[in-house]
């Protein structure tokens, strides 16, 4: 889609959801992961099919994306379409947009060898490079702080509504 229909089908959706808001909120559907061989799972859902799996020294066989990187591209391209997205509500057309994300970690906290340290990943940051024609820095600047405040993924891990993990047994 072009940033005119992106911006078009946004400006819709807004309408509708201004109008009934109840329209706004839904369910996902669930996702379900599936150990299927060592620590390769398979993760299914409405949208497809994908694997994970550990690196070897993790005692996986690294024959497929771990767990965080996952969580790293959820981030990456979460960002990336919010900031798509504005950018085509202000009617700016970006000519790069590159998002990155990297992160640090103790995988002493997964093996549980000191309960001290935790098992969540540190250090996440994401990087952004972005341009459009015409446009000033300052305004890609906004556009890029916008976004990362509106992101959903990364809106969830900053904790904004979040409620504690509930599991349930079966």
């Amino acid at each position: 889609m072009s940033t005119v229909e992106v911006r078009s089908a946004l400006e819709r959706t807004a309408r509708i959801f201004s109008k009934d808001p109840a329209k706004a909120r839904a369910a996902s559907p669930a996702v379900t992961a599936v150990l299927e061989n060592g620590l390769v799972c398979r993760i299914s859902g409405p949208s497809g099919e994908l694997r994970t799996d550990m690196p070897s020294a993790m005692g996986g066989g690294a024959s497929a994306p771990s767990p965080g990187w996952l969580l790293r591209s959820a981030i990456a391209s979460c960002t990336a379409t919010v900031i798509a997205m504005r950018a085509a509500q202000l009617g700016i057309a970006l000519d790069l947009l590159e998002v990155s994300v990297t992160s640090g970690g103790d995988a002493r906290g997964m093996l549980g060898l000191d309960e001290a340290v935790s098992a969540a990943m540190t250090d996440l940051r994401t990087r952004v490079r972005i341009g459009a024609e015409g446009v000033p820095d300052d305004t890609l600047v906004e556009l890029v702080r916008w976004a990362e405040a509106h992101a959903p993924v990364t809106c969830t891990i900053r904790g904004g509504g979040i409620q504690p993990v509930g599991i349930e047994l079966r």
